[in-house]
């Protein structure tokens, strides 16, 4: 069914600075439709860098609530601030219309390849002997690798408060503290492991996905093979302001659902490094909904939000 909305500014924002997970996920709109031909008009991308996303939050929710031409792109890291508090008083998942998806990339339980751990199972054994003796390490406390960790702790019976966790800038210095033998466990994101892997230096013990992934990295078993409900999505996507018209949300819902059947779509979503992950429209909204209250109640089981 055709809208009866046009927009007459597509555009995305990215709310960092150029480089990075934002400007990706908006590289993926832009070039996505353009090479699906699905806008009369190409799409811009703009930057609006602040607080992981919390400064074009308030901006859109603030300022132009009802602007059905700005898609605004989040991540997983988004929602975990939200599910924290830290997009500001009064602002929560309800504030926001989600509505379509870029793709995703999975967490991934990662040791040095010279660790003694083979599986999952081996190490989940030696950590509830003494989970003090373990140190693990990735981003900031209270952040997605962090999140990864704990439900992991939380998955194998061990309280994630016990949890030894050192936390790095991102992923290289994580590695590169793995190799060094100043962490043991590595909690990254399996997309982003493609070099390591190939290189032989890390081994990935489990991928946090839901079923096995496909391709290269189809060897490697899901936690829930390994018997530990351990799961961690790393999803990209956009939203639009709270107030923006039906009209406006169903036309980018629908132009999500063509771009999914699309080689062009497809295509970019793989050239930047993501596995496919579609949804879009009201099971969207729904999906992000949940998984923020979820992440609510894993950050209040491990004492970081009251």
């Amino acid at each position: 069914m055709a809208s009866a909305y046009e927009p007459s500014k597509p555009t995305c924002v990215a709310p960092a600075k150029p480089g990075g997970g934002f400007d990706l996920t908006c590289r993926v709109v832009t070039t996505g439709f353009e090479r699906a031909q699905l806008l009369e008009k190409p799409m811009a991308i703009k930057f609006m860098p602040g607080g992981v996303g919390a400064v074009a939050y308030n901006h859109i929710n603030k300022v132009n609530p009802d602007d059905g031409d700005a898609l605004v792109a989040f991540s997983s890291g988004s929602l975990l601030n939200l599910a924290q508090g830290k997009f500001g008083k009064g602002l929560d998942e309800n504030d926001a219309r989600w509505v379509g998806t870029a793709g995703v990339d999975y967490g991934a339980i990662i040791v040095s390849s010279d660790a003694p751990w083979q599986t999952l199972g081996d190490l989940v054994k030696d950590m509830q002997k003494d989970p003090t003796a373990f140190v693990l390490g990735a981003g900031g406390v209270g952040s997605q690798d962090w999140m990864k960790a704990a439900i992991l702790m939380k998955a194998s019976g061990i309280d994630p408060k016990k949890m030894r966790y050192v936390a790095y800038e991102g992923g290289g210095e994580a590695v590169a503290a793995l190799m060094g033998g100043h962490i043991k466990v590595y909690p990254g994101d399996i997309g982003e492991m493609k070099g390591q892997l190939d290189s032989g230096k890390i081994r990935v013990l489990a991928v946090m996905s839901p079923e096995r992934l496909e391709g290269e990295f189809s060897s490697i078993p899901t936690a829930h093979e390994e018997g530990f409900n351990a799961e961690w999505t790393i999803m990209r996507g956009y939203y639009l302001g709270p107030k923006v018209s039906d009209d406006a949300y169903e036309y980018w819902s629908n132009k999500f659902a063509e771009a999914y059947k699309t080689d062009g779509f497809k295509q970019t979503v793989a050239e930047k490094g993501l596995m496919p992950f579609y949804m879009h429209g009201e099971a969207l909204d729904e999906y992000v909904k949940v998984r923020v209250q979820d992440m609510r109640e894993l950050a209040k089981a491990a004492g970081l939000i009251k």
